[in-house]
């Protein structure tokens, strides 16, 4: 039968070479082919001995506000982030561009899909908003992230010296998902910051520094602890504020009231009433304030100064009572001279209690 059909056998014959074609095809490769990096690779932090190093630098634009109360504090700047992946590497002679540049978030998300680092603020209050983002690769695979960055910051403020303080506030950068023994922060520097050019009410930004680890945080997480990178900015408050507002107003009507020790003392329901206003608007200043200085639990340098200013218009009250009890017993000179030592004893008093207690809060604090 096969000799009256041989385009039978021939096929057949076709059937037999397949297998081994297909082997051929498996393990002949193809002279265009070129190996390429797996996709699974590319998603995982570029190879190195020992920890990975991320450079990170902030450069601050803005202060936007300071709160007291709530210990926050509103920024915006531009965070750069620096590292090296070799398996990105490429010719500039091929590819015919010295950098690759990447701008928007659609050409950095769609494009670069290789392995970066996700640098986020571990001090946070809501989220921190990136735009504006540039990547930039170079040759060597040196891969350089720029992005404008807002946020809002939680930091701890020492207000005992309030309104004479000086701040540090602390953004403090990290690697999402990295021990300091997988990946290390490097400061990146950024430049000199001209601290003039950055207004802040109420306040005057003294310098900026950038700190490697926040020793909080590696206290709180131990061994967990991420690799960080703190950028302090230190701050004066200025003080005119609160002393135009609050200090000299005050202080003028303490003295006022010590007018009472010139009045007659016959007219003591006069004097009553003089220190009795005084009193009065020292407790109106104190309710005004509330609204004003942060609501602490701690004692200011402010608190201080109203305290004693209390305490001294009170004393007035009471040398009143004193002096009104001489006349009854028919000692009216007592009371003289009761008057005449309050003249010169209670602006004595009381300027050297605002400054021994200015000068041991100081000391202390």
């Amino acid at each position: 039968m096969s000799s009256h059909y041989p385009g039978v056998r021939f096929i057949a014959f076709l059937l037999c070479l397949l297998p081994s074609l297909g082997l051929l095809a498996q393990t002949s490769p193809s002279p265009t082919a070129t190996p390429a990096l797996s996709q699974t690779v590319l998603l995982t932090p570029p190879p190195s001995e020992g920890p990975l190093e991320v450079e990170i630098g902030l450069q601050l634009l803005e202060i936007d506000t300071i709160e007291d109360q709530s210990e926050t504090f509103s920024f915006a700047g531009i965070l750069t982030t620096r590292w090296k992946d070799p398996r990105f590497a490429f010719d500039p002679a091929v590819e015919g561009v010295p950098v690759k540049v990447y701008q928007g978030d659609y050409q950095f998300n769609e494009i670069a899909t290789g392995w970066y680092p996700e640098v986020v603020l571990l001090n946070v209050v809501g989220s921190m908003e990136k735009n504006g983002t540039v990547f930039r690769l170079e040759p060597d695979g040196t891969s350089t992230l720029t992005q404008a960055v807002n946020a809002t910051a939680k930091t701890k403020l020492k207000l005992r010296r309030y309104p004479f303080d000086h701040q540090q506030l602390n953004a403090v950068f990290a690697v999402l998902g990295y021990t300091d023994e997988e990946l290390v922060i490097k400061s990146l520097p950024m430049g000199e910051i001209d601290v003039k050019k950055i207004h802040i009410p109420q306040w005057e930004l003294q310098k900026v520094n950038s700190a490697i680890g926040d020793p909080e945080i590696t206290s709180l997480m131990g061994q967990q602890a991420p690799s960080t990178l703190v950028v302090e900015m230190d701050l004066r408050r200025r003080f005119m504020f609160v002393v135009r507002l609050v200090v000299l107003p005050l202080f003028l009507v303490v003295a006022l009231s010590w007018s009472v020790f010139w009045m007659d003392r016959a007219s003591m329901g006069d004097r009553m009433s003089v220190s009795f206003v005084a009193l009065l608007t020292v407790v109106a200043y104190q309710i005004m304030l509330g609204d004003i200085l942060p609501q602490i639990a701690y004692l200011t340098i402010i608190n201080l100064f109203l305290n004693i200013s209390f305490l001294i218009v009170c004393a007035t009250i009471l040398v009143n009572l004193m002096v009104a009890e001489r006349d009854r017993n028919g000692n009216p000179e007592a009371g003289n001279r009761l008057d005449l030592r309050c003249r010169r004893l209670f602006p004595i008093a009381y300027i050297s209690l605002i400054a021994l207690g200015g000068l041991l809060w100081f000391v202390l604090y």
